[in-house]
């Protein structure tokens, strides 16, 4: 998650990582490779949306419930993609964002969530990122499987499926 203030001389990159205290701030260039992986922009704001979602964004990082040195777990989760989806369901702006291949974006903190979709636009019911169901107009209709994600975009019209994503309109 990269950001900007208006103004700013900088960007500010937040990061998980998987040793360590797992919440890192600008430890890696604003586009700097993700593991050999190209940066890919999924949502942009900009002027007074961007500036008031900065600030939910970075209290939505202070707020991480897995902060804590040895929490990272690669799958189901919490991992990099949890923390992208803790930081949308805080900024549901950035929903769309969520790519149905990041296993472990569905992961909760405890063992059953059923309540509002990151979007805030539906519903999700998960048994800890492993089992779930999300009915939502960002996210379409999601049905997720040990973490990964079949499902069918209604609002921009894609099939979902693991390993592939989004195939469909873009």
């Amino acid at each position: 998650m990269v950001v900007k203030l208006a103004g700013a001389s900088r960007y500010t990159r937040y990061d998980v990582v998987g040793w360590g205290r797992p919440v890192r701030v600008d430890n890696w260039a604003p586009d700097g490779n993700w593991y050999s992986n190209t940066p890919r922009i999924l949502v942009t704001l900009q002027g007074a949306r961007a500036a008031e979602a900065i600030g939910h964004i970075a209290q939505a990082v202070a707020d991480y419930p897995f902060s804590a040195s040895g929490s990272y777990r690669a799958w189901p989760g919490p991992n990099s993609n949890t923390f992208i989806a803790h930081i949308a369901r805080e900024v549901p702006e950035l929903a769309p964002g969520l790519l149905p291949t990041a296993i472990g974006k569905d992961f909760t903190l405890g063992l059953l969530y059923a309540g509002p979709s990151p979007s805030a636009t539906g519903i999700q019911v998960s048994l800890k990122g492993l089992f779930g169901v999300t009915i939502a107009w960002v996210e379409g209709v999601e049905v997720s499987f040990l973490g990964a994600v079949v499902g069918v975009d209604i609002r921009r019209p894609a099939l979902k499926l693991p390993g592939w994503g989004r195939i469909g309109l873009p």
